[in-house]
């Protein structure tokens, strides 16, 4: 009966094996893809819906790590910094999340209320202290600024980390009773604790992920008291708040036993991936390597995507028939190197994560929820943004995975469309909204263009344009060149359907289409 319940709430609009159609390009041989010839093959029948979540932002305060929160406030003016929420206006981000293994330690009410009163605490483990400066109510502007939804991570009892439950004397651990008032603080429509601290409106935050990483630990929860305690909460919260969208735990082998527990209760399963996409026998991406053999550099970043896909392939078949929604709530590279990777920082690796936005969106019809990088921070170089400190005249800006996906985010269609042939060098994916055809295309040859012709069968194609970024695959944004370097052009489209891609580039086409 829950099984029959999840499923049935489940928006999932085509079946897996409907989405192996749609991603046959990820997986088709050389050989089939070849003989496909020098057009790109466009079906135009609406298939599985997009979430509009597939380029979600994660905001964790890291402490003495990476000033993620703190370097991103104004604590002068009590606000946010104008050149964060500017640069995070430009990135649009659908949905930003608060939290991770931060919240394991986290109690809310620690971060709202007058910000005098609001006692710092100590952050177990990224070390450094957090000032609480920021709390639900900052983060939730934020969100609001930028035009995206929030997600919270509550504190699901420190996921079973006793290490986390307890330091000098101080309770760190939170029950379900405090994520419902949590819950209940942001989302009720009289709310006495947050009218007093000058929010007379709801928040109406929808989403809530309950357990982070809880299956990593073996110190943690094992699964059935997580299955378990993730009920507890869900009845809980959503007695707060019945219209609530909840995120239960599900990586580790998890996923089917937890929807069989937990299905009629939540609506999404989480699972994280961080991932070394740098070869163990000649290490090329790590510290400044990649700068001394810049094609070795090239073909490791381009099958960084397959790391990527084996993750969300292996999701997939582990829940067997089960059509559950994923969230894919924390993804990006662990690249060691100064600054966590400097080659993260380079157009390379752009259109490396171009590869992997394209194939978060060939699994969309299960995967709803979706993130390549970290949102902000000073320091590490797989985040989206970031914060130069001090500001002086600096200014934050987007890393290459935040331009890829600002290009992919402001053109993309509703539905899923399928790709029947693509050149090779190209990896494609196309969606429709109405009578615009969209597509994203990155060119994997570093060196050389692909000119190739576009087709949707039984179309025409009678305007369009491309909006496309192609730089040397070497150049390295920072806070010097940021205005002037990895900028989406945009030019028109030739309605005789012939495109030549350049080399290394990212491109994102609008073609208007009608029938023949």
């Amino acid at each position: 009966m829950q099984r029959r319940a999840f499923l049935k709430q489940s928006t999932l609009a085509v079946a897996g094996a409907a989405a192996g159609a749609l991603g046959a390009p990820a997986t088709a041989s050389l050989e089939a893809r070849r003989q496909a010839g020098s057009s790109i093959a466009v079906d135009p029948k609406p298939g599985f819906e997009l979430s509009p979540y597939l380029y979600m932002q994660f905001m964790e305060p890291l402490g003495a790590t990476d000033g993620s929160v703190e370097a991103a406030w104004d604590h002068s003016r009590d606000q946010w910094r104008e050149d964060v929420v500017a640069v995070t206006k430009t990135l649009a981000p659908t949905m930003m999340r608060w939290g991770g293994i931060f919240a394991d330690f986290y109690r809310w009410r620690e971060g709202v209320g007058p910000r005098a009163a609001r006692p710092p605490m100590l952050n177990l483990l990224w070390g450094g202290i957090e000032s609480n400066q920021v709390g639900t109510g900052e983060f939730v502007e934020l969100c609001r600024l930028a035009g995206a939804d929030p997600l919270i991570c509550v504190n699901f009892e420190s996921d079973g980390r006793k290490q986390y439950m307890k330091v000098n004397d101080r309770v760190r651990t939170a029950d379900a009773r405090e994520a419902a008032e949590w819950v209940a603080y942001c989302n009720g429509p009289d709310h006495p604790e947050r009218k007093a601290h000058g929010h007379a409106a709801p928040w109406n935050v929808r989403h809530w992920q309950i357990g982070n990483e809880t299956s990593y630990d073996k110190n943690g929860f094992p699964l059935e008291t997580a299955a378990s305690k993730t009920v507890e909460f869900a009845k809980a919260m959503r007695a707060a708040d019945p219209a609530i969208q909840l995120i239960a735990w599900g990586d580790s082998g998890w996923a089917a036993r937890m929807a069989e527990v937990a299905g009629e209760h939540v609506q999404y399963l989480a699972f994280h991936h961080m991932f070394d996409p740098d070869s163990r026998q000649k290490p090329v991406l790590r510290g400044e390597q990649y700068r001394r053999d810049p094609d070795a550099a090239w073909d490791q970043l381009m099958a960084a995507w397959q790391l990527t896909d084996t993750k969300i392939r292996g999701m997939r078949d582990s829940l067997g028939a089960r059509k559950v929604p994923l969230a894919l709530t924390e993804c990006h590279f662990v690249i060691p190197g100064r600054d966590r990777g400097d080659v993260l920082a380079s157009w390379a690796a752009g259109v490396s994560y171009a590869r992997i936005l394209n194939n978060h969106q060939r699994h969309g019809d299960v995967l709803k929820i979706a993130t390549a990088a970290d949102f902000c921070g000073t320091r590490w170089q797989n985040n989206a943004v970031i914060i130069p400190t001090p500001r002086g005249s600096n200014r934050a800006y987007l890393q290459p995975v935040a331009r890829v996906m600002q290009l992919y985010r402001h053109h993309i269609g509703s539905h899923a469309l399928a790709i029947g042939a693509q050149p090779d060098g190209l990896d494609v994916v196309a969606s429709r909204r109405g009578d615009t055809v969209y597509l994203h295309v990155a060119n994997t040859r570093r060196t050389r263009s692909v000119k190739t012709t576009i087709q949707v069968a039984g179309q025409v194609i009678r305007s369009g344009r491309v909006f496309e970024i192609a730089e040397d695959p070497a150049l390295e944004v920072s806070y010097l060149n940021d205005a002037d370097v990895m900028q989406p052009r945009q030019k028109p489209f030739a309605i005789d359907g012939v495109w030549e891609f350049p080399a290394a580039s990212v491109s994102a086409l609008e073609l208007q289409i009608g029938s023949k």
